[in-house]
């Protein structure tokens, strides 16, 4: 399995992306940047888009992947998948005619470019080649994370969350897994902000770490781009063996 770094950070700067991920070159998980990662040809081979939550740095790729799709005569459309909740969010709130085209029904509703796929909360489901199993976390909106292998190898992806309990239960002493993508968006000196936000500081994830697998690999996404180097100087802190901030553009395998 490889998954490509698409975007990496929890907003946009000079030359950070926010989240984004593609998984054997075919599934999205989250969308916050697309085009700008990728030339047309690749755009055109993603077939998934498994989405944590319908916040604009998780999902505004897919905006403009659609957009792409639809003027290069795409292959085929892509599929917005999470639970119901998050694609209520999208429909209502995104593709709605208003904020961006409704991309379900262009060209016609027969061969739109985007539609949607309902998930079941910690059901698993196959997904392209992959099996996926969301799992609800603690964010400001509807919001999960994933499960995610391809019957040999897989990884778990926490989405935006704050301290939560779930997907780190559903995590432990599964096979295979070989590492938790996982969020922490502020330093520790902006505690307050990231507890109305929910989102995690390098001190909450310290204390989240003794709910996780001990033994993988922690793979951190989403710092914001503001604080980078302030927020990775406290990661690496509390387990440099274990701790590795994701690079932009990089392609890793598992």
């Amino acid at each position: 399995m490889k998954i490509k770094v698409l975007g990496v950070f929890g907003s946009e700067g000079q030359g950070q992306r926010p989240s984004a991920f593609l998984v054997n070159d075919h599934v999205l998980v989250d969308a916050g940047s697309v085009p700008g990662a990728l030339n047309v040809e690749e755009q055109r081979e993603i077939e998934h888009a498994l989405l944590s939550h319908a916040h604009l740095d998780h999902i505004a790729g897919l905006a403009y992947l659609t957009d792409t799709l639809a003027i290069t005569a795409a292959r085929g459309p892509v599929l917005a998948t999470s639970i119901a909740p998050v694609v209520d969010d999208l429909r209502t709130h995104a593709f709605n005619d208003h904020l961006w085209p409704d991309f379900s029904t262009i060209p016609t509703p027969k061969t739109a470019i985007l539609r949607y796929r309902t998930l079941a909360d910690e059901v698993e489901s196959r997904v392209a080649e992959l099996w996926v199993t969301p799992i609800r976390v603690d964010h400001t909106v509807e919001a999960v994370g994933f499960l995610i292998h391809d019957g040999e190898t897989g990884f778990l992806y926490s989405g935006d969350t704050g301290p939560t309990e779930r997907i780190w239960q559903a995590a432990r002493g599964l096979k295979g897994l070989k590492a938790v993508i996982v969020e922490t968006a502020f330093p520790n000196r902006l505690d307050g902000l990231a507890q109305a936000s929910k989102h995690l500081t390098p001190a909450m994830l310290s204390r989240e770490m003794k709910k996780m697998p001990s033994d993988l690999p922690l793979w951190i996404y989403h710092i914001k781009p503001h604080f980078f180097e302030e927020t990775t100087e406290e990661l690496q802190k509390i387990d440099p063996a274990r701790i590795h901030i994701l690079e932009q553009g990089k392609t890793y395998t598992l």
